[in-house]
Protein backbone atom coordinates (compact mmCIF):
# COMPACT_ATOMS: atom_id res chain seq x y z
CA UNK A 1 0.00 0.00 0.00
CA UNK A 2 1.40 3.24 -1.14
CA UNK A 3 0.49 6.45 0.53
CA UNK A 4 1.19 9.67 -0.85
CA UNK A 5 0.17 12.99 0.93
CA UNK A 6 0.60 16.55 -0.58
CA UNK A 7 0.47 19.62 1.49
CA UNK A 8 -2.56 21.83 2.85
CA UNK A 9 -3.76 24.33 0.33
CA UNK A 10 -4.39 27.69 1.72
CA UNK A 11 -7.85 29.72 1.13
CA UNK A 12 -8.74 33.21 2.59
CA UNK A 13 -12.02 31.02 4.46
CA UNK A 14 -11.87 31.05 8.45
CA UNK A 15 -9.15 28.41 9.27
CA UNK A 16 -10.64 25.15 10.68
CA UNK A 17 -10.74 24.59 14.60
CA UNK A 18 -7.52 23.07 15.30
CA UNK A 19 -8.91 21.33 18.43
CA UNK A 20 -11.98 19.94 16.37
CA UNK A 21 -12.53 16.32 16.93
CA UNK A 22 -11.45 14.17 14.07
CA UNK A 23 -10.77 10.50 12.50
CA UNK A 24 -6.42 10.71 11.42
CA UNK A 25 -6.10 6.79 10.89
CA UNK A 26 -8.40 3.91 9.80
CA UNK A 27 -7.06 0.55 11.02
CA UNK A 28 -8.19 -2.68 9.63
CA UNK A 29 -6.25 -4.99 11.30
CA UNK A 30 -8.10 -8.52 9.91
CA UNK A 31 -11.17 -7.27 7.66
CA UNK A 32 -12.74 -8.69 4.54
CA UNK A 33 -9.61 -8.03 2.37
CA UNK A 34 -7.36 -6.43 4.57
CA UNK A 35 -5.06 -7.83 6.95
CA UNK A 36 -3.03 -5.13 9.15
CA UNK A 37 -3.57 -2.22 7.22
CA UNK A 38 -3.57 1.29 8.59
CA UNK A 39 -4.87 3.54 6.15
CA UNK A 40 -4.17 7.62 6.99
CA UNK A 41 -6.62 9.90 6.70
CA UNK A 42 -6.25 13.61 5.67
CA UNK A 43 -9.02 16.52 5.46
CA UNK A 44 -9.75 15.12 1.08
CA UNK A 45 -8.36 11.26 1.51
CA UNK A 46 -8.33 9.35 -1.83
CA UNK A 47 -8.40 5.38 -1.37
CA UNK A 48 -7.49 4.33 -5.14
CA UNK A 49 -7.31 0.89 -6.12
CA UNK A 50 -8.44 -1.51 -8.79
CA UNK A 51 -11.76 -3.77 -8.19
CA UNK A 52 -11.44 -6.45 -5.29
CA UNK A 53 -8.36 -4.14 -3.81
CA UNK A 54 -10.67 -3.27 -0.73
CA UNK A 55 -11.23 0.34 -1.52
CA UNK A 56 -15.55 -0.62 -0.71
CA UNK A 57 -14.88 -3.04 2.43
CA UNK A 58 -12.70 0.39 4.10
CA UNK A 59 -15.47 2.61 3.91
CA UNK A 60 -17.98 0.03 5.39
CA UNK A 61 -14.99 -0.29 8.31
CA UNK A 62 -15.15 3.05 8.94
CA UNK A 63 -18.92 3.80 8.24
CA UNK A 64 -19.45 0.67 10.84
CA UNK A 65 -17.38 2.10 13.66
CA UNK A 66 -19.47 5.53 13.06
CA UNK A 67 -22.45 3.69 13.57
CA UNK A 68 -20.96 2.01 16.73
CA UNK A 69 -19.49 5.05 18.24
CA UNK A 70 -23.22 6.63 17.85
CA UNK A 71 -24.79 3.77 19.83
CA UNK A 72 -26.03 1.14 17.47
CA UNK A 73 -26.36 -2.27 18.18
CA UNK A 74 -23.64 -5.00 16.13
CA UNK A 75 -26.63 -6.60 14.37
CA UNK A 76 -28.03 -3.66 12.71
CA UNK A 77 -24.49 -2.72 11.91
CA UNK A 78 -23.21 -6.27 10.56
CA UNK A 79 -26.76 -8.03 9.10
CA UNK A 80 -23.60 -10.26 7.31
CA UNK A 81 -20.97 -10.56 10.21
CA UNK A 82 -19.00 -13.28 8.39
CA UNK A 83 -18.23 -11.68 5.21
CA UNK A 84 -16.36 -9.30 7.08
CA UNK A 85 -14.10 -11.93 8.74
CA UNK A 86 -10.64 -12.43 6.39
CA UNK A 87 -11.50 -15.48 3.45
CA UNK A 88 -8.41 -17.42 5.33
CA UNK A 89 -8.79 -16.77 8.97
CA UNK A 90 -9.30 -20.25 10.50
CA UNK A 91 -11.70 -21.17 13.54
CA UNK A 92 -9.93 -21.75 16.65
CA UNK A 93 -10.28 -24.59 19.07
CA UNK A 94 -14.25 -22.98 20.11
CA UNK A 95 -15.48 -22.68 16.26
CA UNK A 96 -14.80 -19.12 17.13
CA UNK A 97 -14.04 -16.77 13.39
CA UNK A 98 -14.05 -12.45 13.79
CA UNK A 99 -12.46 -9.61 12.16
CA UNK A 100 -11.01 -6.53 13.65
CA UNK A 101 -10.70 -2.78 12.75
CA UNK A 102 -10.12 0.58 14.82
CA UNK A 103 -9.31 4.05 14.25
CA UNK A 104 -7.16 6.96 15.87
CA UNK A 105 -9.19 10.19 16.76
CA UNK A 106 -7.39 13.40 16.95
CA UNK A 107 -8.79 16.69 19.12
CA UNK A 108 -7.71 18.30 22.07
CA UNK A 109 -7.24 15.06 24.35
CA UNK A 110 -3.93 14.77 21.59
CA UNK A 111 -4.37 11.06 19.77
CA UNK A 112 -6.96 8.67 21.11
CA UNK A 113 -6.86 5.48 19.98
CA UNK A 114 -10.08 2.70 19.32
CA UNK A 115 -9.12 -0.76 18.53
CA UNK A 116 -12.33 -3.48 18.42
CA UNK A 117 -12.60 -6.80 18.21
CA UNK A 118 -16.09 -8.98 16.89
CA UNK A 119 -16.72 -12.54 17.17
CA UNK A 120 -18.77 -13.34 13.97
CA UNK A 121 -18.65 -17.21 14.50
CA UNK A 122 -20.42 -18.91 16.08
CA UNK A 123 -22.49 -15.94 17.14
CA UNK A 124 -22.31 -12.05 16.56
CA UNK A 125 -20.44 -10.46 19.59
CA UNK A 126 -17.88 -7.77 20.75
CA UNK A 127 -15.06 -9.94 22.19
CA UNK A 128 -12.71 -7.18 23.17
CA UNK A 129 -12.28 -3.28 22.81
CA UNK A 130 -9.38 -1.09 23.83
CA UNK A 131 -9.30 2.86 24.00
CA UNK A 132 -5.97 4.21 24.69
CA UNK A 133 -3.85 7.84 25.06
CA UNK A 134 -0.48 8.42 25.30
CA UNK A 135 -0.02 4.62 26.00
CA UNK A 136 -2.35 4.37 28.84
CA UNK A 137 -5.01 1.74 28.45
CA UNK A 138 -8.18 4.01 29.48
CA UNK A 139 -10.71 1.83 28.63
CA UNK A 140 -10.57 -2.30 28.35
CA UNK A 141 -13.17 -4.88 27.53
CA UNK A 142 -12.80 -8.68 27.20
CA UNK A 143 -14.93 -11.68 26.93
CA UNK A 144 -14.30 -13.75 29.63
CA UNK A 145 -17.28 -15.75 30.20
CA UNK A 146 -18.75 -16.74 26.87
CA UNK A 147 -21.97 -18.52 28.33
CA UNK A 148 -23.01 -14.39 29.91
CA UNK A 149 -24.67 -11.76 27.03
CA UNK A 150 -21.58 -9.60 28.61
CA UNK A 151 -17.63 -8.78 28.27
CA UNK A 152 -15.74 -7.27 31.51
CA UNK A 153 -14.62 -3.63 31.11
CA UNK A 154 -12.04 -1.83 33.35
CA UNK A 155 -11.85 1.54 32.49
CA UNK A 156 -8.90 4.49 33.98
CA UNK A 157 -9.55 5.50 37.28
CA UNK A 158 -6.16 6.82 38.74
CA UNK A 159 -8.03 6.89 42.47
CA UNK A 160 -7.89 5.03 45.20
CA UNK A 161 -8.30 2.29 43.06
CA UNK A 162 -6.33 2.24 40.00
CA UNK A 163 -9.24 0.85 37.40
CA UNK A 164 -12.94 0.12 37.84
CA UNK A 165 -14.67 -3.10 37.04
CA UNK A 166 -18.05 -3.50 35.63
CA UNK A 167 -19.86 -5.80 33.10
CA UNK A 168 -20.67 -3.98 29.74
CA UNK A 169 -23.43 -5.50 26.78
CA UNK A 170 -21.35 -7.44 24.18
CA UNK A 171 -23.57 -6.57 21.15
CA UNK A 172 -22.85 -2.78 21.64
CA UNK A 173 -19.56 -0.48 21.81
CA UNK A 174 -18.71 0.39 25.45
CA UNK A 175 -16.86 4.10 24.85
CA UNK A 176 -20.23 5.74 24.01
CA UNK A 177 -21.36 4.26 27.05
CA UNK A 178 -18.67 5.92 29.09
CA UNK A 179 -19.84 9.11 30.03
CA UNK A 180 -23.17 7.03 31.67
CA UNK A 181 -20.40 5.33 34.00
CA UNK A 182 -17.67 7.00 34.62
CA UNK A 183 -18.37 9.79 37.29
CA UNK A 184 -15.54 12.42 36.87
CA UNK A 185 -14.53 13.04 39.96
CA UNK A 186 -10.65 12.10 39.85
CA UNK A 187 -8.27 13.22 37.23
CA UNK A 188 -8.09 9.87 35.55
CA UNK A 189 -11.68 9.69 34.68
CA UNK A 190 -11.75 12.71 33.58
CA UNK A 191 -9.33 12.17 31.30
CA UNK A 192 -11.17 8.85 30.15
CA UNK A 193 -14.71 11.01 29.23
CA UNK A 194 -12.34 13.77 27.52
CA UNK A 195 -11.33 10.38 25.61
CA UNK A 196 -14.63 8.89 25.19
CA UNK A 197 -16.16 12.39 24.05
CA UNK A 198 -13.24 13.09 21.36
CA UNK A 199 -13.34 9.57 19.55
CA UNK A 200 -17.90 9.83 19.83
CA UNK A 201 -17.12 13.24 18.43
CA UNK A 202 -15.13 12.58 15.42
CA UNK A 203 -17.32 9.35 14.61
CA UNK A 204 -20.86 10.56 14.61
CA UNK A 205 -21.27 12.91 11.88
CA UNK A 206 -20.72 10.25 9.00
CA UNK A 207 -22.53 10.62 5.94
CA UNK A 208 -21.44 7.46 3.41
CA UNK A 209 -22.79 8.72 -0.18
CA UNK A 210 -23.15 6.93 -3.41
CA UNK A 211 -26.05 9.19 -5.81
CA UNK A 212 -28.32 6.98 -7.94
CA UNK A 213 -29.14 8.89 -10.87
CA UNK A 214 -31.76 6.71 -11.95
CA UNK A 215 -33.86 7.56 -9.07
CA UNK A 216 -32.80 11.16 -8.96
CA UNK A 217 -34.86 11.74 -12.21
CA UNK A 218 -38.12 11.00 -10.65
CA UNK A 219 -40.16 13.89 -8.99
CA UNK A 220 -40.27 12.47 -5.15
CA UNK A 221 -42.67 13.92 -2.21
CA UNK A 222 -42.09 16.47 -0.13
CA UNK A 223 -40.93 15.19 3.15
CA UNK A 224 -37.92 16.09 5.65
CA UNK A 225 -35.65 17.89 3.22
CA UNK A 226 -32.68 15.67 4.67
CA UNK A 227 -30.56 14.20 1.87
CA UNK A 228 -30.40 10.41 1.78
CA UNK A 229 -27.26 8.79 0.89
CA UNK A 230 -28.71 7.38 -2.54
CA UNK A 231 -29.55 11.26 -3.39
CA UNK A 232 -32.70 10.20 -4.23
CA UNK A 233 -35.01 12.60 -2.92
CA UNK A 234 -32.79 15.73 -4.02
CA UNK A 235 -35.59 17.44 -5.09
CA UNK A 236 -36.92 17.32 -1.88
CA UNK A 237 -33.95 19.31 -0.30
CA UNK A 238 -33.53 21.83 -3.20
CA UNK A 239 -36.97 22.90 -2.40
CA UNK A 240 -35.68 23.54 1.43
CA UNK A 241 -32.35 24.65 1.10
CA UNK A 242 -32.90 27.34 -2.09
CA UNK A 243 -34.51 29.72 0.06
CA UNK A 244 -32.65 29.19 3.15
CA UNK A 245 -29.55 30.40 2.19
CA UNK A 246 -28.99 32.41 -1.33
CA UNK A 247 -25.46 32.76 -0.94
CA UNK A 248 -24.35 29.38 -0.49
CA UNK A 249 -27.42 28.40 -3.75
CA UNK A 250 -25.84 30.53 -5.51
CA UNK A 251 -22.11 28.93 -5.22
CA UNK A 252 -23.52 25.84 -5.48
CA UNK A 253 -25.16 27.19 -8.39
CA UNK A 254 -21.74 28.27 -9.80
CA UNK A 255 -20.74 24.73 -9.26
CA UNK A 256 -23.61 23.01 -11.43
CA UNK A 257 -22.81 25.59 -14.31
CA UNK A 258 -19.06 24.41 -13.96
CA UNK A 259 -19.58 20.80 -14.40
CA UNK A 260 -22.87 20.83 -16.39
CA UNK A 261 -23.57 20.95 -20.22
CA UNK A 262 -25.47 23.96 -21.49
CA UNK A 263 -26.08 27.55 -19.72
CA UNK A 264 -27.15 27.26 -16.01
CA UNK A 265 -29.01 30.55 -14.77
CA UNK A 266 -30.33 28.47 -11.46
CA UNK A 267 -31.47 25.15 -10.43
CA UNK A 268 -34.48 24.86 -8.50
CA UNK A 269 -37.74 22.70 -7.26
CA UNK A 270 -40.99 23.12 -7.89
CA UNK A 271 -44.20 21.38 -7.06
CA UNK A 272 -46.30 19.21 -9.91
CA UNK A 273 -49.51 17.38 -9.25
CA UNK A 274 -49.72 14.53 -6.93
CA UNK A 275 -47.72 16.27 -4.07
CA UNK A 276 -44.47 16.04 -5.22
CA UNK A 277 -41.94 18.23 -6.23
CA UNK A 278 -39.13 17.66 -9.44
CA UNK A 279 -35.76 19.71 -9.61
CA UNK A 280 -34.88 21.47 -12.80
CA UNK A 281 -32.07 23.34 -14.06
CA UNK A 282 -32.66 26.52 -15.29
CA UNK A 283 -30.88 27.73 -18.62
CA UNK A 284 -31.56 31.57 -18.26
CA UNK A 285 -33.79 32.02 -21.74
CA UNK A 286 -36.91 30.49 -20.51
CA UNK A 287 -35.69 27.23 -20.92
CA UNK A 288 -35.94 24.47 -17.74
CA UNK A 289 -34.19 21.50 -18.37
CA UNK A 290 -35.85 18.88 -16.01
CA UNK A 291 -33.22 16.18 -14.26
CA UNK A 292 -35.04 13.17 -16.52
CA UNK A 293 -32.97 14.66 -19.47
CA UNK A 294 -29.65 14.73 -17.85
CA UNK A 295 -26.79 12.71 -18.41
CA UNK A 296 -25.63 9.79 -15.07
CA UNK A 297 -21.87 11.75 -14.72
CA UNK A 298 -23.93 15.66 -14.52
CA UNK A 299 -26.38 13.84 -12.14
CA UNK A 300 -23.80 12.21 -10.10
CA UNK A 301 -21.77 15.81 -10.41
CA UNK A 302 -24.54 17.73 -9.22
CA UNK A 303 -25.28 15.35 -6.65
CA UNK A 304 -22.12 15.35 -4.88
CA UNK A 305 -21.79 19.15 -5.33
CA UNK A 306 -24.73 19.24 -2.84
CA UNK A 307 -23.16 17.21 -0.52
CA UNK A 308 -19.89 19.26 -0.07
CA UNK A 309 -21.80 22.41 0.18
CA UNK A 310 -24.43 21.31 2.74
CA UNK A 311 -24.10 19.78 6.34
CA UNK A 312 -25.94 17.85 9.18
CA UNK A 313 -28.75 20.13 8.97
CA UNK A 314 -29.49 18.80 5.72
CA UNK A 315 -27.78 15.48 5.55
CA UNK A 316 -29.50 12.46 6.73
CA UNK A 317 -26.62 12.13 10.06
CA UNK A 318 -27.24 11.85 13.49
CA UNK A 319 -24.38 14.40 15.08
CA UNK A 320 -23.46 14.65 18.72
CA UNK A 321 -26.49 16.64 19.87
CA UNK A 322 -24.88 17.76 23.35
CA UNK A 323 -21.86 19.27 21.01
CA UNK A 324 -21.79 22.69 19.27
CA UNK A 325 -22.18 22.73 15.69
CA UNK A 326 -18.42 24.75 15.60
CA UNK A 327 -16.53 21.66 17.43
CA UNK A 328 -17.98 18.67 15.01
CA UNK A 329 -16.71 18.12 11.30
CA UNK A 330 -19.00 16.20 8.96
CA UNK A 331 -17.30 13.23 7.42
CA UNK A 332 -18.46 12.44 3.86
CA UNK A 333 -18.14 8.80 2.84
CA UNK A 334 -18.16 7.72 -1.29
CA UNK A 335 -17.39 5.27 -3.18
CA UNK A 336 -16.87 5.48 -6.78
CA UNK A 337 -16.56 9.36 -6.53
CA UNK A 338 -15.61 9.71 -9.83
CA UNK A 339 -18.02 6.92 -11.38
CA UNK A 340 -19.41 8.76 -14.42
CA UNK A 341 -17.97 12.05 -14.27
CA UNK A 342 -16.34 13.39 -17.60
CA UNK A 343 -12.54 14.97 -17.30
CA UNK A 344 -14.16 18.50 -16.73
CA UNK A 345 -16.56 17.16 -13.80
CA UNK A 346 -13.79 15.06 -11.98
CA UNK A 347 -11.49 18.42 -12.13
CA UNK A 348 -14.23 21.15 -11.13
CA UNK A 349 -15.66 18.20 -8.05
CA UNK A 350 -12.21 17.73 -7.07
CA UNK A 351 -11.28 21.52 -6.77
CA UNK A 352 -14.38 22.08 -4.64
CA UNK A 353 -13.87 18.86 -2.02
CA UNK A 354 -9.93 20.03 -1.70
CA UNK A 355 -12.05 24.14 -1.36
CA UNK A 356 -14.64 22.84 1.59
CA UNK A 357 -12.45 20.61 2.83
CA UNK A 358 -9.71 23.27 3.50
CA UNK A 359 -12.46 25.21 5.53
CA UNK A 360 -12.37 22.26 8.10
CA UNK A 361 -16.08 21.34 8.16
CA UNK A 362 -16.55 18.73 6.11
CA UNK A 363 -13.78 15.64 5.56
CA UNK A 364 -13.87 13.63 2.37
CA UNK A 365 -13.05 9.95 2.33
CA UNK A 366 -13.78 9.06 -1.55
CA UNK A 367 -13.25 5.74 -3.51
CA UNK A 368 -11.41 5.84 -6.95
CA UNK A 369 -10.11 3.31 -9.18
CA UNK A 370 -7.45 5.39 -10.71
CA UNK A 371 -6.20 8.30 -8.90
CA UNK A 372 -3.69 9.26 -11.12
CA UNK A 373 -5.97 12.80 -11.67
CA UNK A 374 -5.58 13.77 -8.16
CA UNK A 375 -2.16 12.58 -7.32
CA UNK A 376 -0.23 15.73 -6.98
CA UNK A 377 -3.19 18.18 -5.73
CA UNK A 378 -2.74 20.18 -2.47
CA UNK A 379 -4.89 19.30 -0.01
CA UNK A 380 -5.17 15.47 -1.16
CA UNK A 381 -4.25 12.58 0.63
CA UNK A 382 -4.04 9.57 -1.96
CA UNK A 383 -4.25 6.18 -0.23
CA UNK A 384 -3.51 3.58 -2.86
CA UNK A 385 -4.66 0.01 -2.05
CA UNK A 386 -3.71 -2.04 -5.18
CA UNK A 387 0.26 -1.79 -4.47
Amino acid sequence: MAVSTASTVSVTSAPPHPNRPRITELRLSAFAGHRRAVLPLGPLTVLAGPSGSGKTSALRAYDALARLGGGARLGTVFPDPVACVPERARPDAQHRRGFRIGCTADGAAGPVHLDVAVQAEPELRIVGERLTADGVVLLETALRDPGRRAVQAAWHTAGSAPVTRAPLPDDRLGTPLLPLRVAGKTDGQRRVLAAAEQMVVALRSVFACDPRPGRMREPVPTGSGRLLGGCDNLADVLWRTRAECGRRHAQFVAAVRAGCAGPVADVLAEPVAGGVVRALLDRGDGTRTGLARLGYGELRYLALALVLFTGPGVLEVDPAGEVPAALQTLTVLTDGFDRGLDVRQRAELLRLAVRMCDRGHIRLVAAVADAAWAAGTDGVTVVDLGT
